[in-house]
């Protein structure tokens, strides 16, 4: 499968956003609540579109290839929530496994299966993640290079959106992950949880789209994790 772009569709491709529904009791999922704020926006001459997921596996992916058919976007940001996490976590790979803790929000709760049968292991992020942590914290936002999406949803969701890249072969379109924290509301029920606030979280991802739609070659900087 490719992409189908010519010179001309891919400089008007837009930007797709996406977020996730409530999960685990839960009343609201602040990635949503910050996604949601950039839904029309123009960032370096693209429209943004913001869509919500569901925190479902299979049905979560199924929607998102919905979007990439309907939209064909140029640059694709996935945001979902890590409560405990204490900064954006910019995701570096996805690994092919779903292995729930939790039930899904339609009661699924797949264990050590993989996320698409006869995948690679894993896919990398092909957003400039050196970068795009640089120009956030520039931002006043704090921001941290993760090397581990999880096995819930949200891995599930990256590694399927990478798959899917790879599957329709334009490597101009980029594609990645961004964990957040808690919001402000839900750390409050979390006593010691760090939070960030959803009008930060709006800002560092409006930085990270204008950075990856900018920045081709990423930054040579440290960021690995010691354990």
């Amino acid at each position: 499968m490719t992409s189908g772009f010519d010179t001309n569709d891919f400089e008007r491709a837009p930007v797709l956003l996406t977020g996730f529904a409530a999960f685990g009791g839960e009343s609201d999922n602040p990635s949503w609540e910050a996604v949601r704020r950039l839904d029309g926006e123009r960032i370096g001459g693209r429209r943004v579109v913001a869509d919500c997921l569901p925190v479902a596996f299979g049905a979560s992916l199924r929607r998102l290839r919905e979007r990439l058919d309907a939209l064909r976007p140029a640059l694709v940001l996935c945001i979902g929530q890590a409560g405990g996490r204490a900064q954006l976590s910019i995701e570096r790979i996805a690994i092919n496994v779903d292995d729930a803790r939790i039930a899904d929000n339609l009661g699924a709760q797949p264990i050590d299966t993989p996320v698409i049968a006869g995948g690679p292991a894993a896919y990398f992020s092909s957003l400039p993640i050196k970068a795009l942590r640089a120009a956030v914290n520039a931002a006043g936002v704090p921001a941290e290079i993760s090397q581990t999406a999880g096995t819930y949803v949200c891995n599930h969701v990256f590694y399927g959106l990478m798959h899917e890249l790879a599957l329709r072969g334009d490597a101009r379109v980029r594609g990645g992950f961004v964990h957040i924290p808690y919001s402000p509301a839900q750390a409050a029920q979390q006593p010691g949880a760090p939070s960030l606030d959803i009008d930060s979280v709006a800002r560092a991802l409006r930085t990270m789209i204008a950075t990856a739609l900018t920045t081709e070659v990423d930054h040579r900087l440290a960021g690995g994790a010691e354990h």
